[in-house]
């Protein structure tokens, strides 16, 4: 499992061959798609509207997608309402104004049962599809929120798994990586690494529970997480909030 953000030059030359970047139009995953395009000259995005509460994370992903000019992005519909049990999926109260004690403690409500490993299988699905061995997931340890499918023995388990369930795998033509770039860093090293890459961060969204214009919330687990980032690396978060919420 690759896990380091380099945080070196641009190499000269990049490397031919195909990469699937998990895309939700959040923070970490632009800025993933932006570390695997510094790299690789063949990156495909995958964005699964999973039913989540608001529609925004879609039309963030594709205008991302547009950003880099990937060369193909899948959405694909995965309705994970049908199980609920998270707020972000259910109709449950998106948890506001937490310390970062609380945040730091447990898991929380906006966890969706299994939502990576379910995200991840069909990325493998797609690399496979296209001769790809591998795949880009914007997860991190440091500011993660508790969520068990963001640690580092999670994903050495899934590229295990990606190497035993697979054709590619059983015949020994290629091995599967996952590559998390900033799995070890704070949220504020992705956004300084993003701006050396040029990301456009007005192009994302984070927020839990945006209103019905798109506008961050400033109080969820996310966003607030994401403002003490950009207040780290003293810049404005380009992104749009509600009166009051900043």
């Amino acid at each position: 499992m690759s896990d380091g953000a380099s945080g070196k030059s641009l190499p000269s030359k990049r490397l031919d061959v195909p990469v699937v970047v998990l895309l939700s139009g959040g923070l970490d995953s632009t800025t993933v798609l932006a570390e695997a395009v510094s790299k690789y000259s063949m990156p495909h995005a995958l964005t699964i509207h999973y039913g989540q509460r608001h529609q925004i994370e879609r039309e963030a992903a594709r205008r991302v997608a547009r950003a880099f000019n990937v060369v193909r992005h899948v959405e694909l519909e995965v309705d994970l309402r049908a199980f609920g049990r998270s707020a972000l999926t259910d109709d449950l109260e998106v948890p506001k104004d937490r310390s970062d004690t609380e945040i730091a403690r447990g898991i929380p409500i906006t966890y969706v049962p299994a939502r990576n490993t379910i995200f991840l299988s069909l990325a493998l699905a797609f690399a496979e599809s296209i001769g790809s061995t591998d795949l880009f997931v914007g997860v991190n340890c440091v500011d993660y929120s508790g969520y068990p499918d963001c640690r580092p023995e999670y994903l050495r388990a899934f590229e295990a798994l990606a190497n035993l369930a697979t054709k590619v795998g059983v015949e020994g033509t290629g091995r599967f990586r996952v590559h998390a770039p900033f799995l070890h860093a704070t949220k504020a090293d992705i956004i300084r690494r993003g701006l050396e890459l040029g990301v456009d961060y007005s192009l994302t969204h984070s927020c839990y529970d945006p209103d019905d214009q798109g506008r961050a919330c400033g109080r969820c687990d996310s966003c607030r997480l994401r403002l003490a980032a950009f207040r780290q690396v003293g810049r404005p978060d380009p992104a749009p909030y509600q009166p009051g919420a900043v």
